[in-house]
């Protein structure tokens, strides 16, 4: 039989956190129905406040809809910049702090304080975490202590706004027991859909269900919402290591002085490790550029940046570090790209500027490549290969 190993997993995520920082920035926005992304009819809301939330409002909604729901609700252009330096911000404070921790995204984080509660109490060292990004961030934060990731995620979200729970150990089943199967990590509405039409509602009855059947239903990822619905989770957390990358360089057959064929370069292999970005559903918080001209003197210039993954960002700075590096005017011999930085992420998370239809572009795009090959759609800029 599967059981859980005793752990201590506290899974911690920033409230609303891209409204907190907003409120920070003014404080008068504190206890507004505030929500977050373009001002135009056509965008979608990025992230909206608790006040706004009780109008029916989620984000990824068009913006036009929010604000038929909520019409005196206040709209706030996005600032991806400030909210990567917040992001940065606590975790900086939890890599102080803790000896082993995992940047899930850009505002939550799990921290593995097994063999701690023998020494300090993982519950007491839990809340002065809690009470220590506060006060060092200015940003609240709600927690879930429990024997693994999954149950500690689910607490959380269950206890937020600005809240702490622990669940404590051999009690996995019993709390998760009465919420409704949405409220387990990947159960998207489909899933959804096909369970309550068999009459499934809560996870109590999920986890009844033989795990023969549930993999007859849904194969593996049946398999995989048995042992969520049963409480069962032994995924690792996994080290932070903020110079993750992701790279591709190119060594010239010939050396070249062509500013539109290295233009072209430049704009092929950025959107290739964006789209490997975007697969691995990570987001970039620092670029780099790297040039090596024909007497092999090689330079390179990175830029710190808001956290992405969108082509149209990334091929931007892009260019104005290659710009800013190739002053010699000499024969180059290879160029190169790579983004540091990786967290977890996607680029929706980004788009407060843009409309659905982007979103539906980009999508549409990517899944294009990923039938077919990354190479079938590419930009005309980066067509002009040798």
């Amino acid at each position: 039989m599967l059981l859980n190993v005793e752990r201590h997993i506290t899974h911690l995520d920033l409230d609303t956190f891209f409204v907190s920082v907003e409120c920070l920035r003014n404080p008068k926005l504190i206890g507004k129905p505030v929500l977050i992304g373009g001002s135009g009819d056509r965008g979608v809301v990025a992230s909206c406040s608790y006040e706004a939330r009780k109008f029916g409002i989620h984000s990824a909604m068009p913006m036009k809809i929010a604000r038929r729901l909520c019409s005196h609700a206040i709209v706030v252009r996005g600032d991806m910049e400030a909210y990567s330096k917040y992001s940065r911000l606590v975790t900086d404070i939890v890599q102080d702090t803790v000896p082993l921790f995992e940047k899930a995204s850009i505002d939550e984080f799990y921290v593995d304080l097994t063999g701690m509660d023998k020494f300090f109490g993982c519950k007491l060292f839990s809340d002065e975490l809690k009470k220590k990004i506060l006060k060092e961030s200015g940003l609240p934060i709600s927690y879930g202590l429990a024997s693994n990731k999954l149950i500690s995620k689910v607490a959380t979200n269950e206890v937020k706004p600005n809240g702490q729970i622990e669940i404590p150990f051999g009690n996995e089943k019993i709390y998760l027991a009465p919420l409704s199967i949405a409220k387990l990590p990947g159960v998207g509405k489909q899933t959804a859909y096909l369970l309550l039409k068999m009459g499934v509602e809560t996870v109590k009855v999920l986890s009844e269900i033989p795990v023969e059947m549930m993999q007859n239903l849904l194969g593996k990822s049946g398999t995989d919402l048995w042992r969520k619905a049963n409480g069962i989770d032994e995924t690792p957390v996994v080290p932070f290591h903020e110079q993750k990358s992701i790279s591709t360089e190119n060594t010239f057959q010939q050396d070249t002085i062509d500013i539109n064929f290295l233009n072209s370069e430049l704009v092929r292999m950025t959107e290739k490790i964006a789209f490997d970005l975007r697969q691995q559903d990570k987001v970039t918080g620092c670029i780099t550029v790297k040039l090596r001209y024909s007497n092999f003197e090689t330079f390179t210039k990175q830029l710190t940046i808001p956290y992405t993954n969108a082509d149209h960002i990334l091929l931007k700075t892009a260019k104005e570090l290659f710009s800013k590096l190739y002053e010699r005017r000499m024969l180059i011999r290879l160029i190169g790209i790579r983004f540091t930085n990786l967290i977890p992420g996607n680029y929706q998370i980004s788009l407060f500027d843009d409309t659905q239809e982007t979103i539906n572009l980009y999508q549409a795009i990517d899944s294009v490549k990923k039938r077919f090959g990354e190479g079938l759609l590419i930009r005309a800029a980066g067509a002009s290969r040798r």
